[in-house]
């Protein structure tokens, strides 16, 4: 059997041009001689030297992470400031607080000055200082200020049911803003019998899954289960937040009040406490939540009055009784002669406390035009509305209507017939020679616009208009259509739309953001571009070192110019925390931010409704914008906060640099508030336009193929001559655009791209660029707190079985 050779018309394939693999060698071999020009040089480095910097990455990572552990706490950091929640109505604080407070663990310190049942705890055996707070969910705003400076939050769970309603609503919440450490004990499960002390576990460990995926439930009954949960606490890894990673910090321990000599409402503050976050300079702006932004005089750095090492408080140690009832505020008074001077305010460097730019009222003066311009100018349009025709004799004006043109052609051709034409119009002499029998046979006649509106409304039956407008509104409120409103009938479309304007594509057609800005816009700041100065202020925390209060610092801030009521509001015992501010954050601008509507509120929240924000570290009141979340250059404005989408919020507000969690709350007429959405900031633009569209909309009357009569989008001419540049377009998909008026009633004759069909219906979008309000206020008032059976109305069950 003879072998396959293969013919002429085999495929040949090309050989591969490279030849063998090049290794690393041979191509810096061919590479010499040969400058590389580069910004940086890459180092090529081996799977040995990859490995071993690989390991040092990671070393360095956990030796970071085990210095911020060992500094958190210790004798020359911050105290561990823990929070308790307790959340449901059952957990008893004071027994959960009697078991942490264990003199055999360390020496107690009550603090009953600044906010109620807290205590520092110190334990030298553990090298460990604690700061213990407390807050019920009911006072939501509370727990979250507190929440927002808080190393850890201890949230304490009911044995048989987890949580109550308001504990879930408090957990919403702090979910939304961004939970710090956190750690869950369970209260009571030894009060059980031992036989449902197992089944109880297992059914609150399905439970806590809900919220809390993979996180260990700790008992807290006993002193030992106490111990234990401490040892717990010290040994966390901590979370961050990013609003406050950035930013110095304090939680005020102690709080006192000089008056000026003019005014006695307003004085000198003096705040307590330990810093945190960053090094707090003097120079910066200083914001207690919920009170607004203010200046410092001087920052003092008194002795520390908790210290952790055990031979400072061995005099205490013999009569425990009195180390119990310390207050901070008594121990800085004792010890002021201990003070050490850190710092003074540099006038010439500290940042100004002006939020809005200094408006000149003659700036962009305009000249408006007079009353005698305005009326010749309409006369003038009503002269240029009389058009010239030349008419065989005999005919009559309404007849005069539909006369072709000089250039051939008519605005009504389709509406009749060619031989009703021809009735009217004579063929054109070719003979040049029969001038003076044209002349004789036609004459020019001057159509006004009255003629021909009286001649059209002779027929007008005004009482059956009435019945079929009230008809078609009745038909298009069934139908529901977004945008869609009445023209009105007591006033000028015209006048009353004067500030919409026709878009050919909403998404492509040109619109300045820099016209027809408000008012208020001449008081705003705005960043040539926020992108990169964010970066830059970011760069400059990392990399620059600011001379002031170092972390963990015990000092005391000279507040000025702040009013008595943060004093009075810091003694009824709600807590007093300040947050230093960046560079530009104490002025106003546009803020957008991202939110979604929460599931546990149904309630209809209009667009510029007074609502309260939580935006980082603020918390304000604000009358919101609320727009559609797209990449493009406008944004379709939402007159209701709608549920399962994302819309954009629009404010006037201080500047913050995001990352910042966003909370907004409704209050109520009985004067809770309820969560009404969560989200986060996205941007400081007041470029952003937002957008808002109505919809008119007419019916056809009379429909002749292409052409047809619609009536009841407007009701007088003027109104029908001011909006013919808009296009028209209808909801079964034509488009098209008004031709000319009919009548003075508001008549209109259109002409469309394909046959329109008689149940269709015209409509005419308008857009007009919307602003928010300027309705800033940085004082939200206590809220009534949250009953049980209030919230259970308001809040669906979530987490429980």
């Amino acid at each position: 059997m003879a072998a396959h050779r293969s013919g002429p018309l085999k495929q040949q394939n090309k050989a591969h041009k490279g030849g063998r693999h090049r290794g690393r060698g041979s191509a810096q071999r061919d590479g010499k001689g040969l400058k590389i020009l580069s910004k940086k040089v890459r180092k090529e480095l081996s799977k040995v030297d990859q490995r071993h910097r690989a390991s040092q990455l990671r070393k360095q990572k956990k030796e970071a992470v085990l210095a911020e552990k060992r500094q958190l706490g210790s004798k020359d950091g911050p105290p561990h400031q823990v929070l308790v929640v307790p959340l449901h109505d059952k957990i008893s604080l004071p027994e959960a607080f009697r078991l942490l407070q264990d003199t055999d663990t360390g020496t107690v310190h009550l603090n009953e000055c600044g906010s109620t049942h807290s205590f520092m705890l110190l334990c030298p055996r553990l090298k460990h200082r604690w700061f213990f707070t407390s807050a019920r969910p009911g006072d939501l705003h509370t727990v979250l200020d507190m929440a927002k400076v808080a190393d850890t939050i201890l949230f304490l769970l009911d044995p048989l049911e987890g949580w109550d309603n308001i504990g879930d609503y408090c957990l919403s919440c702090l979910f939304a803003q961004g939970l710090p450490t956190y750690t869950l004990a369970v209260q009571g499960i030894s009060g059980l019998p031992p036989r449902k002390q197992i089944d109880a576990r297992k059914k609150l460990s399905k439970t806590v899954e809900k919220r809390f995926p993979s996180d260990k439930l700790l008992l807290l009954d006993t002193q030992q289960e106490a111990e234990m949960l401490l040892r717990q606490l010290a040994n966390q890894k901590q979370r961050h937040l990013a609003f406050r990673d950035r930013r110095a910090y304090l939680f005020a321990h102690a709080a006192d009040f000089v008056p000026s000599e003019e005014n006695n409402l307003v004085g000198t503050l003096k705040i307590s406490g330990y810093v945190r976050g960053q090094t707090l300079s003097v120079n910066s702006l200083l914001h207690i939540i919920g009170q607004g932004d203010f200046q410092m005089k001087q920052i003092d750095a008194p002795m520390d009055p908790f210290p952790l090492n055990f031979r400072m408080i061995k005099s205490q140690k013999e009569d425990p009784g009195v180390a119990m009832e310390i207050c901070a505020m008594d121990a800085v008074a004792n010890m002021e002669e201990d003070l050490k001077f850190v710092m003074k305010a540099d006038p010439d460097k500290q940042e100004s406390l002006q939020t809005e730019v200094n408006l000149d009222p003659m700036e962009g003066e305009q000249t408006w035009p007079t009353e005698e311009e305005l009326s010749e100018a309409n006369d003038f349009l009503k002269e240029s509305s009389k058009v010239v025709k030349k008419v065989p004799k005999g005919t009559s004006s309404y007849q005069a209507e539909w006369i072709l043109d000089e250039d051939g052609e008519s605005d009504g051709e389709d509406e009749y017939d060619d031989t009703q034409r021809e009735d009217f119009i004579e063929e054109e002499s070719q003979d040049e020679g029969s001038e003076k029998e044209e002349e004789e046979e036609y004459e020019t006649m001057t159509m006004g616009e009255s003629v021909h509106d009286d001649l059209y409304d002779e027929n007008m039956d005004d009482e059956a208009e009435e019945k079929m407008l009230e008809k078609y509104k009745q038909e298009r409120l069934q139908e529901m259509f977004p945008d869609e409103i009445d023209t009105p009938r007591d006033v000028a479309a015209r006048i009353r739309f004067q500030k919409y304007r026709g878009l050919k594509s909403f998404r492509t057609s040109p619109w300045d953001p820099k016209e027809n800005l408000p008012q208020d816009y001449a008081r705003i700041f705005q960043f040539q571009n926020f992108t990169n100065t964010r970066k830059r202020i970011f760069k400059e925390i990392e990399e620059k070192e600011v001379e002031g209060a170092e972390v963990g610092w015990y000092v005391t801030l000279h507040v000025s110019e702040v009013p008595l009521s943060v004093v009075e509001y810091f003694k009824r015992g709600a807590p007093l925390i300040a947050f230093s501010l960046l560079p530009h954050e104490q002025k106003m601008s546009v803020l957008n931010m991202v939110v979604s509507r929460h599931p546990g509120n149904t309630e209809p929240v209009k667009a510029k409704e007074d609502l309260i924000f939580h935006c980082g570290f603020r918390r304000f009141r604000a009358s919101p914008l609320f727009s559609q979340h797209t990449a493009a250059d406008k944004h379709k404005f939402q007159r209701f906060l709608t549920a399962d989408v994302a819309l954009v919020v629009t404010i006037y507000g201080p500047i913050t640099f995001p990352p910042a969690s966003v909370l907004l709350f409704k209050q109520n007429s009985n004067g809770m508030h309820s969560l009404i959405a969560t989200g986060y900031l996205l941007s400081v633009d007041p470029d952003r336009m937002v957008i808002k569209r109505i919809v008119l909309s007419g019916h056809p009357f009379k429909i002749f193929t292409k052409m047809a009569v619609v009536r009841y989008m407007f009701f007088s001419r003027e109104d029908v001559l001011w909006f013919k540049p808009v296009e028209l377009r209808t909801k079964w998909g034509r488009r098209g655009h008004i031709k000319e008026p009919l009548g003075t009633h508001g008549h209109m004759k259109c002409s469309f791209d394909g046959k329109l069909k008689s149940q269709d219906t015209v409509l005419m979008n308008l857009y007009k660029r919307v602003f928010p309000k300027w309705t800033y206020d940085p004082y939200v008032p206590d809220p009534v707190p949250w009953m049980k059976s209030e919230i259970s109305l308001a809040v669906p069950e979530v987490g429980m079985e």
